[in-house]
């Protein structure tokens, strides 16, 4: 029980290291500009065609399962503003993260751990090259940027998909249906998304990065820091948006 717990502070120790030096090593020259453009490219664009699907398919399912409720109370003309109020607060950057953990992390956390164990990451400190800046910083700093990104377009999608969901059983006009989603949608909404968002992209790229980094050598290593990779992120997704809810509830 005692090494247990020894091993489990020398595992947040080498946490905190890592973060520090991720924050040191982001704001210091040179800076890898072309490599974040590179990173932003491979973690954003390449995934808007699977969150686009996604964020279609949540806002279209979630306006087809709330609408019995509402028919119950006669209260269907809430739908627009049911659906605003449930993406932007909740579904979009959670969905986001959740979709992004498993593409972006598991791409991360493989890529990182196949260059370990073929040993390029020592080839590049022998080269003059460093190489925790060129791999690991911006790799994060290019999940903090496209998270966001990503999180702003499921949320139109999703607000598309539910629109269509609705007109199927409701002559409303586009106009409408997003003045009524946007009367129920505020400024603190768009923040409390946005910093979701910004934090659950920080939390990806830093947990898929420090797997990945440190990953054990051989070929299983791969595999393993893959799905640790995935694993990490979800789970601290899901604990951050308790505590941001928490957070938020308590200054509203």
């Amino acid at each position: 029980m005692g090494r247990k717990f020894n091993n489990l502070l020398l595992e947040f120790a080498r946490l905190h290291r890592f973060l520090m030096r991720v924050l040191r090593e982001a704001v210091s020259p040179p800076y890898e500009f072309k490599e974040i453009v590179r990173q932003c490219y491979e973690i954003g664009w390449k995934s808007f065609p699977l969150i686009g699907l996604t964020g279609f398919i949540v806002g279209f399912v979630f306006t087809k399962q709330s609408r019995p409720s509402l028919e119950d109370f006669g209260a269907t003309s809430w739908l627009p503003a049911l659906i605003s109020i449930a993406i932007v607060r909740a579904l979009a950057p959670l969905v986001t993260a959740l979709i992004a953990s498993g593409k972006v992390g598991s791409q991360i956390g493989a890529e990182l751990s196949s260059m370990n164990v073929t040993e390029q990451i020592d080839a590049m400190e022998v080269s003059g090259t460093n190489p925790f800046k060129f791999l690991v910083v911006s790799r994060i700093i290019a999940t903090t940027i496209m998270i966001p990104i990503l999180c702003f377009y499921i949320a139109g999608i999703g607000l598309f998909g539910g629109y269509l969901s609705i007109i199927g059983n409701d002559q409303l006009s586009l106009l409408s249906f997003f003045t009524q989603v946007f009367d129920k949608i505020g400024f603190v909404d768009i923040f409390a998304m946005t910093l979701r968002a910004v934090v659950f992209g920080f939390t990806i790229g830093f947990a898929s990065c420090y797997v990945g980094y440190y990953s054990s050598k051989g070929t299983e290593g791969v595999g393993k820091a893959a799905n640790s990779a995935v694993v990490a992120s979800m789970f601290t997704v899901f604990i951050e948006e308790l505590l941001i809810v928490q957070v938020l509830s308590l200054i509203s």
